[in-house]
């Protein structure tokens, strides 16, 4: 394991100066899960969600999530995204939706940070958008599958949820 590199000599909070490294092919998928009492699962399938398709606005706001992360993880880099996709499918037996973020960036320090907000963006708008017809929603197993590029090489996940 690799050792904390947000805490300076004193123990402090910084930012990584990443200033030096030189600009990669960076990739990453992360995934997550809404679970859904069977009444708001039959009310998203139906498309009877009075605010709008939720699938698609939850794919958007995954993607809006992504891209502004920085802005809400304090020591996250900015990062330019060459691509960002967010994907919503309904899964029939689980009663579920489950959410994949995919992102892309030629830079100097990895995008998995974009990839997980983007997944939890989406959920919470899942959540958001059916919590009036029943607060018993559930967000569960958000977690990095895929991360190419860098001095850290490749991760991928070895077994599914």
């Amino acid at each position: 394991m690799g050792e904390l590199t947000h805490l300076d000599a004193e123990g402090h909070p910084v930012m990584v100066d990443v200033s030096g490294k030189p600009e990669t092919e960076r990739e990453a998928v992360a995934e997550g899960w809404v679970h859904l009492p069977e009444s708001v699962y039959d009310a998203i399938l139906e498309n009877r969600i009075r605010k709008g398709d939720v699938l698609k606005i939850a794919e958007l706001a995954g993607i809006q999530g992504a891209k502004r992360t920085a802005s809400l993880i304090p020591l996250c880099h900015g990062i330019r995204l060459d691509q960002a996709s967010v994907r919503c499918h309904l899964v029939p037996d689980r009663k579920a939706i489950r959410v994949e973020c995919h992102v892309k960036a030629r830079e100097v320090t990895g995008v998995e940070m974009e990839a997980l907000t983007g997944v939890s963006v989406a959920a919470l708008t899942v959540y958001d958008m059916c919590k009036a017809l029943d607060k018993g929603i559930e967000i569960r197993n958000i977690r990095l599958l895929m991360k190419k590029g860098g001095k850290s090489g490749e991760y991928k996940v070895s077994e599914g949820v």
